[in-house]
């Protein structure tokens, strides 16, 4: 799964909790996904700025559901984690044993841990609580472009 398709499956419950959080801890990177969208629909900016929250964020969400919206979208996500949910960031990095700073991976592409190491620390981080934000970020993890782990998109997938 890529990005793109990250924000597809997405409610549009999420969608709005995700892009609220987003606009007050990161308004430079809510406004990115803005501009994105203005673009995509070929509308001015000003235009999508005056709709009324729940708007904007439908069209944001169809905007980075598109194929050629994959960067923008990983950003976002990226942005939503090391941003407004840094703590779970931190909690399944470490669960992993991967090297990190802040939730920024010390090794620009890290390789992939033994599948049974993988699926623990996936069973562990998803049995620590209920929160939506979980599965989302275990698929946004999944479809950064440095990830390739086949086995975690198995996981997931299963």
């Amino acid at each position: 799964m890529r990005s793109y398709q990250v924000f597809a499956s997405m409610s549009p419950e999420l969608a709005v909790s995700v892009m609220s959080e987003i606009a007050k801890e990161s308004p430079q990177a809510y406004k990115q996904a803005l501009l994105a969208t203005s673009a995509s629909m070929n509308a001015r900016p000003v235009y999508i700025q005056k709709l009324p929250f729940d708007k904007q964020v439908a069209a944001v969400r169809r905007t980075l559901s598109r194929v050629a919206a994959n960067g923008v979208a990983e950003e976002i996500l990226a942005v939503y984690f090391l941003e407004c949910r840094v703590e779970l960031l931190t909690e399944w990095l470490d669960l992993l044993g991967l090297k990190h700073e802040d939730g920024i991976l010390e090794a620009d592409s890290p390789p992939a841990p033994e599948k049974a190491a993988l699926q623990k620390a996936r069973d562990t981080f998803c049995k620590a609580g209920d929160d939506a934000d979980r599965a989302l970020l275990l698929r946004a993890f999944a479809a950064q472009s440095a990830i390739d782990w086949p086995d975690l998109e198995a996981l997931l997938d299963g």
